[in-house]
């Protein structure tokens, strides 16, 4: 059994090892860069190549191969560089060199790789020489169109004519174009060479220009330059001079130290005592704030509002004394008045009962005439004595509130004039305000501030205000023409008010 076991194993490693050397002799497998082309017994086309005949192409995957009846190819897929050196004529007859590098390759699509297969399949190595002799000729055609200038200055023109004027050939030998560069373009008569002369002698010159613009900035850089070490030579004297000066100062400042030191120190004391001194006058300026003028005035304060009350009070209790005088002395002459008209017309009334009663005994009529003026006369009279009974009431009640007014005027003048002038303060005010009657033109600088200055200029300094003002505290009344009447009767004219400018 273990004999029989071994040859087993043997025979299935030997098959095995048949299967993969026949496996590896049929299989065959695309590299990344490169096709396979099978040709032979079964070698069908892809189905997408309808013109395909008799080759099967195979890209970038395996496929079996069966030695003796099917062959398999490959067509490199990289790319590959052709030198080109063509020697044309210009539009312009000029012979020139071109010089350049195409790079191709195979294409990748089925149709490219068949015409590459069919074409270059065994002779790969040529495909530069044909690619040279392709882009020669269109070279050659294109730049005969063109002058020396136009390949200088626009060489992508030409490459893209180029290019464009070899695709269809390209085309149908399963090649394309990766780049196409034109390297180097000489021509042998010079023309190139003299078309950078005017430009060269012109940067020539420009840099001969810098170079002098150059030479003359570094002269005056190196002027500058001079001057300002000059200067600072200079500075720097100055500078030595001074701190020599400074150092001159310290040492006399401080051989005078001492006596400096003594005098400040002096000085100090002597600030130090103001400052006490200042604080001492200052504390006894507090002390009699609070110790004599505080309570002295409101000591004063007091007085003064119990002098206010009390002549308040006097003044009051005057006029009401007035009034009751006034009052009582307007009864009594109601009274005599009534008592006087009672009696005239008693009188009257037995006057005519008299001239009646001589009537009637035949006196005559001129008796009774007589009897009736005698009464009218006594009632004349009685009504007379009444009248100057009120006048004398009356006149007494006046006198009564003035001598009252007096009084409170001696005890307090101040209180009465203010209060007389709050009073007719609007007089006043009407009489001062016409001393700006006349006035045509009048600049104020200082605004509302201005008229009230100069209004009360004109109460104050002697004008119509100030009069009327005495006279209400004279008692009087001001006369329509402005004339103030004094104390004892005689009028005293008005003072000119102050010109207003």
């Amino acid at each position: 059994m273990p004999t029989q076991y071994l040859i087993i194993g043997g025979a299935a490693l030997a098959a095995l090892l048949i299967l993969i050397l026949l496996f590896k002799a049929v299989w065959r497998v695309a590299e990344p860069n490169e096709a396979l082309i099978i040709s032979g017994l079964g070698a069908r086309g892809n189905s997408e190549l309808a013109d395909s005949l008799g080759f099967k192409i195979v890209t970038g995957k395996g496929t079996a191969v069966f030695p003796g009846f099917q062959t398999a190819r490959r067509l490199r897929l990289d790319s590959r560089a052709a030198n080109l050196q063509v020697s044309c004529v210009t539009q312009q007859g000029i012979p020139v060199v071109v010089r350049g590098v195409v790079i191709y390759k195979v294409g990748d699509d089925l149709h490219s790789i068949a015409n590459a297969a069919r074409r270059f399949l065994d002779q790969q190595d040529s495909m530069n020489g044909a690619i040279h002799e392709l882009f020669t000729g269109h070279l050659r055609s294109i730049i005969g169109n063109l002058t020396v200038e136009d390949l200088i200055l626009n060489r992508e023109r030409l490459t893209g004519e180029t290019r464009a004027s070899a695709a269809d050939e390209m085309i149908k030998l399963g090649l394309i174009v990766d780049s196409l560069q034109i390297q180097e373009i000489d021509d042998e008569t010079g023309y190139i060479t003299n078309l950078g002369k005017p430009h060269a002698a012109k940067i020539a010159a420009s840099a001969r220009i810098a170079e002098a613009q150059r030479d003359q900035e570094a002269t005056e850089a190196e002027q500058i330059a001079a001057a300002n070490k000059a200067a600072a030579w200079r500075d720097a004297q100055i500078k030595q001079a001074s701190y020599q000066a400074e150092i001159d100062e310290a040492q006399a400042r401080s051989r005078q130290a001492g006596p400096l030191s003594e005098a400040s120190a002096r000085q100090e004391v002597v600030v130090q005592e103001t400052r006490a001194a200042e604080l001492e006058a200052a504390l006894a300026e507090q002390r009699l704030q609070a110790q004599v003028r505080k309570p002295a005035d409101a000591k004063a304060y007091e007085t003064v509002k119990l002098s206010q009350a009390e002549r308040d009070a006097r003044i009051a209790q005057a006029e009401a004394e007035a009034r009751e005088t006034e009052l009582r002395a307007a009864a009594q002459a109601s009274q005599v008045k009534q008592a006087a008209a009672a009696e005239a017309e008693s009188v009257r009334l037995r006057g005519e009962a008299a001239a009646a009663a001589t009537k009637a005994t035949g006196l005559g009529e001129a008796e009774a005439a007589k009897a009736r003026g005698l009464a009218a006369a006594e009632a004349a009279k009685a009504q007379g004595l009444a009248e100057a009974e009120a006048a004398r009431a009356k006149g007494l009640a006046e006198a009564e509130a003035i001598r009252a007014r007096s009084e409170a005027l001696a005890e307090n003048q101040e209180a009465v004039i203010a209060q007389q002038l709050a009073e007719n303060w609007p007089k006043i005010v009407e009489s001062g305000a016409k001393a700006f009657g006349n006035v045509d033109h009048m600049v104020v600088l200082n605004g509302a501030q201005g008229i009230e200055e100069m209004l009360a200029k004109a109460l104050t300094l002697g004008g119509t205000g100030l009069g009327l003002a005495r006279t209400l505290l004279a008692g009087g009344a001001p006369a329509p023409n402005g004339v103030v009447p004094a104390a004892n009767g005689t009028p005293v004219p008005p003072k000119d008010p102050d010109p207003v400018p």
